[in-house]
Parts: structure tokens; C-alpha cells; sequence
């Protein structure tokens, strides 16, 4: 069983709840299910939808086709129409048009009963959600498509899990005791999370301005607190002196940058991965940090959880890149135990002698100091620093991950949220997918893959192939722009898309011929 369906209608008509109702039934009921969320920046008004792909196989992305759409107002049907399926339907609402107040919830029951969905499930989950009162005559709807068979479950019985949450459960699990954060889509999401989840051990600030949060961040990881910001765009530009400030002073810094369409206020509800430049260089001077970038949920609880940890491990900066479509998507997911690594100050703290920082150069005393030995000493001190950051993450996480043909000589290189569509798109090809998840420190892997690869291709969200332009800095190895394929338009990819574009790269299916030969071996070349 395979579906994908577009929910559609104005700001305020209750996309997203009517959205979370549908995925929320089909993962309780064992199914795999993917939400993808296209709003724009209205409080009411406008055209927003939700894509769902529900599947009883792992789904990670969407579809550019649907098999239904759910339309709450007439121009949802006008926009949307002409990429439905063959045999796919348009449940509209000018069936509904009596129950404004209620329609999304009309909608939503109706296609839930229309494919089979088990009815006393949907009732059960209607009024958990909205009391015992009756808002939707459940019964009356089902009775209207006489289904001799209930869609069977999809097995085990999974959860959905938003990019937001799984970053503020991987950093409270982590130990965290401070976050602050200034209101900013697609960032704000992690603020929300976590202060929910305040108690004795967690106090979420919202500060004046992104300046004053990574200043109060900063303060109180000096002051001996687990601390952590999160920003957006512009955001991230203002904090850019306070990096450049944790380089000189060694206070352990942890920012989330959720990356959304610039340059300037851009399309600040949409999704791009155009600031891997910004995380990998803002703040003047030389100093270390690392830059990891989560692709679904589930690796977004892990790599806070490992961000934090490596922070304060190494009194450093840690940058956690996400996106919108990270942040804000959906993504179901097994419960698993995790065994979550515990941040810890490895520094002298002041509540137990005089600990001195500051923007200047020091010597060992804690004094402004401008001598040239001590200068070069402390710069030599850093670099050291980050060499054995690096040998840590090398030896101890997982700076790349595979998917799909390990023999194969087609090597998809893609990181961040494109890991779902890459993944779904190459399912069946003679592909091999390399996520880099560290974009920096880069894994010594890369290069040998790149090395001993055929055919490299690349997939990112960005206009200029940001990731190819750094793989090329740490390798020698450009590739082709002909196999790049770069979406910026502020919108994600499809998984139908990323197909389309590797067979017309050369990537063909994987055939059970092949399966039998194996996959030919080629010799190694320097360039692409």
C-alpha cells in the first residue's frame, strides 16, 4: 500500500491539524508516513498544503504526483489538479460546504473512509483529541462506501517525529540546562520544544535579539551550564562576532542554524541549503568548530546528542545545520533506546577559583597579553585543539554513511535533508549514496569513495553546489557540472524527481543480470 496526498486550503482552515490526524492514525496503525509542510508567511489567507506519503515500505519524501487531493478551497483544486494521478480523486469541499467550522475534519474522515481505514480507530482518535462530544458524524460517512474489507495493518506500531522535536530531545537528553533563542523560522520550532520540556534542570530564554541570546548562551556555559542557541539567516549573521568570540576565549558554544531561502529576508517560510559557507567560516580569525548536518529526524536526536557532547568535550563551537524542510517535515520513525552520550564542562569553572576570559589574547594567567611567543603559542594551542577534535570524530562517529549498491560505480553524494529523497529516489538503480553527515571535519573516507567512483553525482538544495565546491577544496576532485543536480527554488525534493534526474544522469536500474555478474570494478582516477 502506497499513497500520497495533498491537504489543501487558506492559512487557518486547519491544514496541519486535519494533517496530524491522518498520519497520526497511519503510524499508530503500523504504516510508514512522511509529512511535508508548504505554507507561506499569512496568518490567514493565501494557499497553504501538507504532503503525506503513506506506505507500509520506510518512506522518506514525497511525490510530485498524488493519489488524492483534499481540497478545503477552490483554488487548491485549480492549483493542484494537474498533478493527479490517472485513477486519483479530489475530495472537495463543496461537498462539506454546510460545516466551515469543522470542514478539515469532514475532509479528512472522508478519505479515511474511502480507502478503509478501520473506523472505530478514527472515532477513538477524534475524541481523544476533541472530547467525547461528537464533531464529525463518523458513522454517517463511513455507511456511504460500503467496504467489505478494512485496510489491513501496516505492522508495528511507529511514531512521527518533527526535525524541532528530535533537536530538543536530543540536546535535553544530552544534559542541557540553558537554551536561549529569538522567535525565527524555521529555528523557532526547537525553542517551542524545549520549553515544553523546562523543569529544575532546563530554564529557555526568549532574548531580546540574536546578539543577546548567544551573549547569554555564552555567559552561562562560562558560568559551568550545559548551554545551547538556535537562529536562522540573518540571525546567524549577528552571532557571527560571539563565534569569533568562543574562538578566542575556549567558552564550549552549540548553535542550531535551521537554513531557509536568502539572501536577506528571502522566502523566510521555505527551504534551502544555501548556508553551509556561513557555518563552515562566520567569525573573523582562525579557530576550530565542526558542522554536522542531520538528515530526518531520527539522526537529528543522535547528532544534537553527539553535538553538545563534542562541544564541551572539547571546548569548542558546534553548529548543527539543519534546514526547513528538516525542521518542519514530519518523519516516522521506530521507538528505539538510545544511549545518549551526557555533556559535561571539561574546563575550570569560577564558582571554585578565579577563571578569567575575554576577547583578547591571554597568557597563562588570565592577562591581555601581546607578545608574539605567547600569540603564536596560543594560535598553535587552537589548531592542536582541533586536530584532536577531529581524530575524535573520526575514530568514535560516523562522519559519511552508505545506502543502496556498495559495489556500484554511480556514487551519489548529497547531505542534510536530501537524504530522504535521495534515498527513495535511488531505490532500484545502480547507485550508491555517500551522506555526508560531518561536513566538517570531512572524513577520509570521501575521498577514497570519490576516488574509485565512475560516475559522481551531486545533490543539493543550493544554487552553486556548496558541498561539491568544499569536496573539491579537500580532494582535487571537481565534478562535473552535467552531474549536478541543484535545486533553488525553495522548495525540496521530490523523490520522483531525484529519480528522473540520475537515469537522465546515465544511472540505470539495477537488474537481476547484474545481480548475478556483480558490478564490474573500474580503475581508480584522480579527476572528475
Amino acid at each position: 500500500m502506497e499513497q500520497n496526498i495533498l491537504i489543501g486550503g487558506a492559512a487557518g482552515q486547519g491544514i496541519n491539524k486535519a494533517s496530524s490526524i491522518i498520519t497520526d492514525l497511519f503510524t499508530e496503525y503500523g504504516y510508514y508516513a512522511f509529512n511535508y509542510r508548504d505554507y507561506q508567511s499569512l496568518i490567514r489567507g493565501g494557499h497553504n498544503f501538507n504532503v503525506i506519503s503513506i506506505s507500509d515500505k520506510p518512506v522518506n519524501s514525497s511525490q510530485k504526483k498524488y493519489d488524492f487531493i483534499l481540497a478545503l478551497d477552490k483554488r487548491t483544486e485549480k492549483l493542484h489538479k494537474g498533478r493527479l494521478k490517472k485513477h486519483g480523486q479530489i475530495i472537495s469541499f463543496e461537498k462539506f460546504k454546510d460545516e466551515r467550522r469543522n470542514l478539515n475534519l469532514f475532509i479528512a474522515v472522508e478519505y479515511l473512509a474511502k480507502i478503509g481505514f478501520p473506523r472505530k480507530r478514527v472515532e477513538k482518535k477524534l475524541a481523544k483529541e476533541f472530547g467525547e462530544k461528537i464533531i464529525v458524524p463518523v458513522e454517517g460517512l463511513y455507511n456511504k462506501y460500503h467496504r467489505k474489507k478494512e485496510l489491513k495493518s501496516g505492522g508495528s506500531k511507529r511514531k512521527l517525529l518533527t526535525g524541532s522535536k528530535a533537536i530538543a530531545i536530543g540536546a535535553k537528553m544530552s544534559g542541557l540546562q540553558f537554551y536561549a533563542g529569538y522567535p525565527m523560522t524555521p529555528s523557532t520550532g526547537v525553542l517551542h520544544e524545549l520549553g515544553g520540556m523546562q523543569d529544575d534542570n532546563l530554564m529557555v530564554v526568549q532574548g531580546e535579539s540574536e546578539i543577546g541570546c548567544v551573549s547569554n548562551v555564552l555567559g552561562a556555559s562560562f558560568a559551568g551550564k550545559i548551554s545551547m542557541t538556535g537562529t536562522s539567516g540573518g540571525g546567524f549573521d549577528l552571532m557571527s562576532e560571539s563565534l569569533s568570540m568562543q574562538g578566542q576565549s575556549g567558552i564550549p558554544l552549540c548553535v542550531y542554524l535551521a537554513s531557509r531561502p536568502g539572501p536577506a529576508t528571502g522566502v523566510p517560510t521555505y527551504t534551502a541549503q544555501a548556508d553551509l559557507d556561513i557555518a563552515l567560516r562566520a567569525g573573523h580569525g582562525e579557530f576550530p568548530r565542526f558542522v554536522v548536518a542531520p538528515g530526518d529526524a531520527q539522526e537529528a536526536v543522535k547528532l544534537a546528542n553527539e553535538a553538545l557532547y563534542l562541544t564541551y568535550k572539547h571546548n569548542t563551537l558546534g553548529i548543527i545545520l539543519g534546514d526547513k524542510h528538516l525542521a518542519e517535515s514530519g518523519f516516522s520513525f521506530n521507538p528505539e533506546k538510545i544511549k545518549f552520550l551526557k555533556a559535561k564542562q571539561n574546563r575550570d569553572l569560577p564558582d571554585k577559583k578565579i577563571v578569567k576570559a575575554s576577547s583578547y589574547e591571554q597568557n597563562k594567567f588570565g592577562n591581555t597579553t601581546e607578545s608574539a611567543r605567547v600569540v603564536k603559542k596560543n594560535f598553535d594551542a587552537r589548531m592542536k585543539k582541533y586536530k584532536i577534535l577531529k581524530k575524535d570524530i573520526e575514530k568514535n562517529f560516523e562522519g559519511v554513511k552508505f545506502y543502496g549498491r556498495k559495489e556500484s560505480n554511480n556514487l551519489v553524494i548529497g547531505w542534510g535533508s536530501t537524504k530522504g529523497a535521495i534515498i527513495d529516489g535511488m531505490n532500484g538503480l545502480d547507485a550508491k549514496f555517500m551522506q555526508v553527515v560531518y561536513v566538517k571535519p570531512l572524513s577520509r573516507k570521501i575521498r577514497k569513495e570519490m576516488e574509485k567512483a565512475k560516475r559522481i553525482i551531486l545533490i543539493e538544495n543550493n544554487q552553486t553546489g556548496q558541498l561539491g565546491r568544499l569536496l573539491r577544496e579537500a580532494t582535487g576532485i571537481s565534478i562535473k557540472d552535467k552531474n549536478r543536480i541543484l535545486k533553488y527554488d525553495g522548495r525540496p525534493f521530490c523523490c520522483d524527481e531525484v529519480r528522473g534526474e540520475l537515469k537522465k544522469g546515465g544511472v540505470g536500474e539495477f537488474t537481476e543480470r547484474m545481480k548475478r555478474k556483480g558490478v564490474k570494478k573500474v580503475k581508480r582516477r584522480s579527476r572528475r
